[in-house]
């Protein structure tokens, strides 16, 4: 798989394929695939493990096509089933893809990255992309780790990128494309994801829960969508948010609902944007205890359908 440009005055191959986005919890995996792709398709917060589902993004350009797949990050903290499940999803989707972009934190390498970096296949191109350099005042101090990191594998690229700003971003999807095999297009050229709108429904309200609780909401909070009906350009949307105990309950409910209210909004306003018309939300806060170690629950909530 030559990454060659033609030859002048014949036109490159159109390409066409499908990538990994492979990392360490928090290091940016779903913001860099977000701004690849122009739109939210998967959820962002500062709370390790965010990512629970294979979101995949779609990016259409003239001469290729880049199927992206944003795996969970490979989980080490909690044991629970949900993240047994999550952690087969990372290794049987690094065994599926034609090439994978490895993303580091700029300055910053842990076990966890070196945990991540076995589970790459050895025949499998991979692209190093050192994220948040934006954090970096003086940049000369990146080249020795960059320097450190090239050494470890025969990387097909190392691009240096600040997912947050967008920077060298562009310079990212020039270094994937050539690593695709040749062929048409797999998806509609205005198609941005493969998930449904109900999965995109819970993920932006799951999204909400994080990010306006922070650290206070438990690790085992899940959204369920119990209706989800569209007529006339208006989405009606039932989904309950799941916590493990009472007190959880009235920590997202908060006083006289207003904590909820907040959450439900604001996920409310990113559901519209994303599917283009008016949506009607109503939530929910159920106690259901256990529900990660549950076989059941997971395939329900549609996580063990993800891989």
């Amino acid at each position: 798989m030559s990454s060659r440009p033609a030859p002048e005055g014949i036109a490159a191959a159109h390409r066409a394929g499908y990538v990994a986005i492979a990392g360490r919890p928090n290091v940016g995996k779903s913001t860099l695939l977000n701004r690849m792709v122009g739109q939210k398709v998967s959820i962002v917060s500062a709370k390790p493990q965010t990512t629970r589902v294979r979101v995949t993004g779609i990016v259409t350009r003239p001469h290729g096509q880049v199927v992206f797949v944003d795996t969970p990050g490979h989980q080490t903290a909690h044991r629970s089933a949900l993240n047994r499940m999550m952690n087969r999803s990372v290794a049987a989707t690094l065994q599926e893809v034609h090439a994978a972009i490895w993303v580091v934190e700029a300055s910053r390498f842990e076990d966890s990255d070196r945990t991540v970096e076995e589970l790459l296949p050895v025949s499998l191109p991979v692209v190093l992309a050192i994220n948040k350099i934006d954090r970096i005042a003086d940049k000369k101090r990146l080249l020795p780790f960059i320097g450190r990191l090239a050494e470890r594998r025969a990387f097909a690229a190392v691009v240096p990128v600040s997912a947050t700003k967008g920077t060298q971003v562009g310079a990212l999807l020039d270094a994937v494309i050539p690593l695709l095999p040749e062929g048409p297009v797999l998806y509609g050229e205005d198609e941005i994801t493969t998930l449904s709108e109900r999965v995109l429904a819970a993920e932006l309200l799951r999204e909400k829960l994080f990010r306006l609780l922070g650290d206070e909401l438990p690790y085992g909070a899940a959204v369920e969508i119990e209706q989800f009906e569209e007529e006339n350009e208006l989405r009606r949307i039932r989904a309950a948010i799941l916590v493990g105990k009472s007190s959880h309950k009235a920590m997202v409910i908060g006083k006289g609902g207003a904590k909820l209210k907040e959450i439900a909004t604001a996920a409310r306003r990113d559901m519209e944007r994303l599917f283009g018309g008016k949506v009607f939300l109503e939530t929910w806060v159920k106690v259901r205890g256990g529900w990660s170690e549950d076989d059941a629950a997971l395939k329900r909530l549609g996580y063990l359908d993800q891989g």
